[in-house]
Parts: C-alpha cells; sequence; structure tokens
C-alpha cells in the first residue's frame, strides 16, 4: 500500500516511521496539498493530511480519478476538507478524535500563565540584566472564573487544570459533561459565560456555526480587560475584532496557538522575509498578545499517539475494519459484514 504524507516536517517522518510497519510503502512530501499539488498523488493509494493541507472538492475528484481511497487526516479538526465532496465520490475520511487532550490543554494554560505574569518578558529583561518589576504585575488565578467553550476531550482536561488552580470554571457546550459537572465546572449559555468570564479559552471545532464566534458583538459582552485564549482553529475569531478589542481595551490580553490565515506562515521558516500578512504583523505588536505556531499539539506523547492512530485508521480501512469512531467519511466498502 502506498501512503503520501503531504506538509511532512522532519519530526513527523521520524514519528510516523517509527510506527509504521513493512506493509506501508511511505513517501514524504514537505509541500501542502492542494490544487496545483495533487499530481503528486497519481501513484499513491491513500494520502495522509495535517491542519492546512487545502482538501477542496476540486482535489478530492483528482484523487478519485487517481485512485486514491483514503484520505487520512493526523489531526482532530477536518474543516480543510469537503467530507460532502469526499462522500459523493465514495472517499474514506478519517482522523484523530482524540490524541493526549493534555498537550493543547497545558499549553493553553501555559498561555494564560505566560500572559499573566509576563514570563517572557521578565525572562528578555533578565538575559539584560533588568531586575525592575515595573510593567510586570500579574494576578491570582485563584479564585478567577474561567470560561471553557467547548468540552471536548481538550476542553475539558483544560477545565480540570484550571479548578486545581481554584478557579471557577464556567463551561459552554451542546452536551454537558457530567463527570466535569460533578468536578465542580458549571455549564450555562453564551452569553452568561462571556459576561463573567475574566479569561475565556476556545475549544470547539470550526464549522458554519462557530465561524468568527469571536465577533464584534461577543466581544463587546466581554468584561473590561478580559483575558482570551484560542488553541483550537483560528477561524473562530474574527482577527480584525480583536484588533478592535485590544484597541479598546476591552481585551486585556490575547494568546493564540492558532490564526485565520495561519496557512500562509504557520510550520515554515520565514525569519529571513518580509511577511506580507499586514494584518498578523498588526496583530503581533501589542504588548499584550502573544502567539505561538501552532504548537499546541507538540509533545512527544501526543506526536506518537498521533502517528499510531492515523496509521491504525489507514489499515482498518484497508482491512475492511473501519468503524464510526474515527472515520469521517465510511463509504459502504469499509462496513465489515
Amino acid at each position: 500500500m502506498k501512503l503520501g504524507v503531504f506538509s511532512a516536517q522532519p519530526y513527523e517522518e521520524k514519528a510516523i516511521s517509527a510506527e509504521a510497519d513493512d506493509t506501508l510503502e511511505i513517501q514524504y512530501f514537505p509541500v501542502a496539498l492542494n490544487t496545483k499539488t495533487v499530481s503528486l498523488c497519481d501513484n499513491l493509494d491513500v494520502i495522509c493530511v495535517f491542519v492546512n493541507d487545502d482538501v477542496n472538492a476540486d482535489v478530492i475528484a483528482k484523487l478519485a480519478e487517481s485512485g486514491v481511497y483514503h484520505i487520512a487526516l493526523r489531526c482532530a479538526g477536518y474543516n480543510n476538507v469537503d467530507l460532502d465532496a469526499a462522500k459523493r465520490l465514495g472517499v474514506a475520511v478519517s482522523h484523530v478524535p482524540a490524541y493526549g487532550p493534555e498537550a493543547v490543554a497545558e499549553h493553553a494554560v501555559a498561555l494564560m500563565l505566560t500572559l499573566n505574569r509576563k514570563m517572557h518578558k521578565a525572562y528578555n529583561r533578565v538575559k539584560d540584566g533588568n531586575f525592575n518589576l515595573n510593567g510586570l504585575l500579574g494576578f491570582n488565578m485563584a479564585g478567577k472564573t474561567v470560561g471553557i467553550i467547548g468540552t471536548g476531550h481538550i476542553g475539558r482536561a483544560t477545565a480540570r487544570i484550571l479548578m486545581g488552580f481554584g478557579c471557577h470554571v464556567l463551561c459552554v457546550d451542546p452536551y454537558p459533561d457530567k463527570l466535569l459537572q460533578k468536578s465542580g465546572a458549571r455549564y450555562t449559555d453564551l452569553d452568561t459565560l462571556l459576561s463573567q468570564s475574566d479569561i475565556i479559552s476556545l475549544h470547539c471545532p470550526l464549522n458554519k456555526d462557530s465561524y468568527h464566534l469571536i465577533n464584534d458583538e461577543t466581544i463587546n459582552k466581554m468584561k473590561n480587560g478580559v483575558m482570551l485564549i484560542n488553541t483550537s482553529r483560528g477561524g473562530l475569531t474574527d482577527t480584525h475584532a480583536l484588533i478592535n478589542g485590544l484597541k479598546s481595551h476591552k481585551i486585556g490580553y490575547l494568546g493564540l496557538d492558532v490564526y485565520e490565515m495561519e496557512s500562509e506562515l504557520f510550520f515554515k521558516d520565514h525569519s529571513c522575509e518580509i511577511i506580507q500578512d499586514d494584518i498578523f504583523e498588526r496583530l503581533a505588536t501589542f504588548h499584550n498578545v502573544l502567539i505561538t505556531g501552532h504548537q499546541g499539539f507538540f509533545t512527544q506523547e501526543a506526536l506518537s499517539q498521533i502517528s499510531s492512530t492515523t496509521l491504525s485508521n489507514i489499515s482498518a480501512w484497508h482491512n475492511d475494519e473501519a468503524t464510526t469512531n474515527s472515520f469521517l467519511v465510511l463509504p459502504p466498502k469499509a462496513v465489515p459484514s
């Protein structure tokens, strides 16, 4: 079976190769999959893609023509794949619904703590021999109200960590988690969460209902000086609205591990270039904004689990053992008799 891995980074090659067996012939492509690169799939059976590959209807049609019968996502999110086109053309689509949620949860909390206690600024000051504390004042996490929007695996893990800090946790999710409620978290409506939370952390999927969930209107409902954290999907926030919120001081702290237009920037080295994205550059100028390059998932444990689950999905499809647990599109061929 011939597998093509797109947007492949050296650390992913190492992780995937460590989990693969000799039934797979793997080709690693450092380029993203899109309409310009889909021709690389002509001799492949399965492709593996990541968050910024563009698997639109035209790409899927060309994959089907080439004989590719399975798109394996090595991530949880799938907003970059046209699932309707895949269903229509009989191409299976799998993903990794959970991969050590603590990895992203811990990164979200790291953003909160760094922004709060100005760790990044303090580090640079001390390196320069400056031990002045002016401008580094933070606040106690204990007693603060944190709003968690989306309580899937990652949202639940984030809530548990924050309750350990002594935070009051408010949650919004169409499917409340009973164990989280028993632990002390309280489910409420979105407007209540927005108006009562000192910190808001996004952990919901990106779809037509959640696109630009954070916009001028919802930001205006937040507390003055709110801390907003997004480690989920860039499209959950309207970047123009974030800039407006920062300029008006409604948003007092902003931590991002994702960005709306990140596909042109993230996972690449642009240090010797002039970045052409004026919106991103404006966002990065604010002293109270902390941006990381979509590294929330990037732990040894998570990489290993992502690789293992992705390869298990490929094997399950090939052996007609696939289930709806990890498959978003499961054509009849793969349903066991």
